[in-house]
């Protein structure tokens, strides 16, 4: 008697416990039917979720990582299967728990993990994780980590498609088309950076404001990036038009390190450009037409995101988590300490590449770039809308489908 008596007051403490998380802090769980798959595989992840509660409770983590980590385990479905009513883990894993089912956390399936990066600036936290091997480190010696280095996204969509990664720091606009054109299989786990591209204008250009840019000629990295569903929102914005619909201004997609050989040729008159591709345009005679925060958004749109396949994800949510730790670590040693991050990141750039960036071009360059792992899907959603409209992608993703979070 005195032992049932016990777990009643277990069970009503752990109820207080849930509601205290649920209400205070408002984290609402999302998740599939609670399905005899779904059951199986919470009570085998009942030792998780007990130290998420603790680390929550006890030792007061931050509440975005504990909301990332939490919806490992009841994220939802792929876009096909992601059609169903909402519920609460609370309470649920509050019960289970108190009904002292302490089952061992389920192992994860992968003995390695692939991810893939840019050698860009504007990919901070994947070049701080490779140099310092933080990941590694956090995985332990039965874990292989790989990293794989692209210089587009496409390449690196495809990349996920066939598996050859598992993990992606991509652009939003190629991570929105993943999205959509695997059905829901490729999902956007957390914000990278943001910002990070200025419109520079070759200086006898006679360009002094966006209206001076119709009957011009702008650069844009690449047709459907970032960058160019940035011009064209510019554009729309100041009553122009691309001359692909109908409109007066060119706008021509150059690779970056051609950039400024054609600007100085007078074959292009303005450039919407990346870092450290600004900086280094600027130290090399452009001029500044907008900074980075005086168009779209104010700079805040994402530049870079966080992707995972949506099956690597079910079968290692462990690795995701730690990926997710690491990757929240490398945001904040890169904000706290920039001056020695942007030397290991260097560093890391030369190692890569061969060549490291200016001191001067690096410091500016970051000076434009939003290092942070908050995700501004208001952004990444708007995106999608011009790359609907530009018949990039045939269909709007599901939004259900889109975010982690």
């Amino acid at each position: 008697m005195k032992y049932i008596l016990g777990r009643i007051i277990n069970i009503y403490k752990l109820f207080q416990l849930s509601h205290e998380i649920n209400e205070k802090v408002c984290i609402t769980m999302w998740c599939e039917p609670f399905s005899f798959k779904t059951i199986v595989i919470l009570i085998f992840n009942l030792k998780f979720l007990s130290h998420l509660l603790y680390k929550f409770i006890v030792e007061r983590e931050d509440i975005y990582m504990i909301k990332k980590k939490m919806h490992f385990f009841c994220h939802q479905k792929r876009k096909n299967r992601n059609k169903g009513k909402i519920r609460r883990l609370g309470i649920l894993a509050a019960v289970l728990l108190a009904a002292g089912m302490t089952g061992c956390a389920s192992e994860d399936k992968a003995n390695e993990v692939s991810i893939g990066y840019f050698n860009n600036v504007t990919h901070p936290q994947a070049l701080y994780m490779k140099a310092q091997k933080t990941l590694e480190k956090s995985l332990g010696a039965d874990k292989e980590v790989s990293w794989t280095a692209f210089n587009a996204g496409p390449a690196e969509v495809e990349a996920l498609f066939s598996g050859d990664i598992d993990i992606g720091y991509i652009g939003p606009v190629p991570a929105v088309s993943a999205n959509v054109k695997s059905g829901g299989d490729v999902v956007i786990l957390s914000g990278s950076s943001t910002g990070g591209a200025i419109l520079v204008k070759r200086p006898d250009a006679e360009i002094e404001s966006v209206d001076d840019l119709d009957g011009k000629t702008v650069a844009i990295p690449q047709i459907g990036n970032t960058q160019h569903l940035s011009l064209l929102k510019l554009l729309e914005e100041n009553g122009l038009q691309p001359v692909t619909e109908g409109g007066t201004v060119t706008v021509s997609a150059v690779a970056n390190a051609d950039v400024a050989n054609m600007m100085e040729r007078g074959d292009i008159d303005a450039a919407l450009v990346p870092e450290p591709w600004g900086a280094t345009l600027l130290q090399n005679g452009a001029e500044l037409l907008l900074d980075y925060d005086e168009f779209y958004m104010e700079g805040k749109y994402n530049v870079a995101v966080v992707v995972v396949r949506t099956e690597f994800m079910e079968e290692n949510p462990q690795v995701v988590e730690k990926f997710l730790a690491e990757h929240e670590a490398a945001t904040k040693a890169i904000n706290d300490d920039k001056e020695n991050a942007l030397t290991i990141i260097n560093e890391e750039l030369k190692s890569a590449t061969g060549k490291a960036l200016g001191e001067d071009i690096i410091s500016e360059s970051f000076g434009r770039i939003g290092v942070s792992a908050e995700l501004n899907q208001e952004s990444v959603l708007d995106f999608a809308q011009i790359s609907k409209g530009q018949d990039f992608i045939d269909e709007l993703p599901d939004e259900a489908s889109l975010f982690v979070d």
